[in-house]
């Protein structure tokens, strides 16, 4: 018998509004002057992260005629009306990251892309997350190479490195606490802790290489896999990560390659 309901694990992307006013019409200025500085912006989801008590059904309705897309609340001020609309209450953040640049790095050219409408998403996704201050290489046109960004330093715990457009190598290692994520294959020559997260933009064919794997989440093409249901045999040991359509998240001894 075929099972009716199957729970599985996708990371998403969208950008927070962070909101320091109750007045709507302030609001929809301001909101409509990032949407046209910013096109590719319009159809994210969003979270609406706000430090004011305000009447959140408006501000939703507003929202969606502005073609903005809100799918919770950042745990607040809001949470009682949130829980009253059946919207998704998402906790705050904990430490803050620290953002870093690909340092470096010395781009190698690889063919240029000719599908659009995936460079459109990963556009998209670029737009979500420069909206939470994350450092990206990002495409300039359609006609765009891709470049790969190398890293030559541990990344310590709170630190985030985030490459858009081309492979990310890091030497030397992530550390619990920190994340590396890439929009294509993610290679790691040390010992791979933290969040490893490669195909952050649904690239089926993109693939995590690690020397030492031991992450506290991994990730390819959105479907994701925390440390306790990782199998024990690939812990500290040499590992590749693939996505599979029908099985998820594969993982491959590079021994047995």
């Amino acid at each position: 018998m075929t099972q009716a309901v199957t729970l599985f694990g996708k990371m998403l992307t969208f950008s927070r509004l962070k909101l320091q006013t109750d007045d709507l019409q302030l609001i929809r200025r301001e909101l409509q002057q990032v949407l046209t500085d910013n096109p590719i912006a319009s159809g994210l989801p969003i979270v609406i992260d706000s430090s004011v008590e305000l009447e959140l059904d408006a501000l939703i309705d507003m929202l969606w005629m502005m073609d903005v897309q809100p799918i919770g609340v950042v745990s607040g001020v809001l949470d009682a009306q949130a829980r009253d609309l059946r919207m998704a209450i998402l906790p705050a953040d904990g430490k803050r990251i620290e953002r870093l640049p690909n340092t470096d790095s010395k781009p190698v050219i690889i063919a240029a892309s000719t599908d659009t409408g995936h460079e459109d998403a990963a556009i998209s996704a670029a737009a979500a997350n420069t909206q939470q201050g994350t450092t990206l290489t990002t495409a300039q046109d359609h006609s765009r190479d891709l470049k790969s960004g190398i890293h030559t330093q541990m990344l310590r715990s709170g630190q985030s490195l985030q490459h858009l457009g081309g492979d990310l190598t890091i030497i030397g290692g992530v550390n619990d606490g920190a994340e590396a994520i890439t929009d294509n294959s993610l290679h790691i020559y040390g010992r791979g802790l933290g969040r490893l997260v490669a195909g952050a933009t649904g690239d089926k064919d993109a693939r995590i290489f690690c020397q030492k794997f031991n992450p506290s989440l991994v990730s390819v093409a959105g479907t994701y896999c925390l440390r306790d249901a990782i199998p024990t045999e690939m812990i500290d040991q040499a590992v590749q990560v693939t996505y599979d359509e029908e099985r998820g998240l594969v993982f491959t001894l590079l021994t047995q390659l």
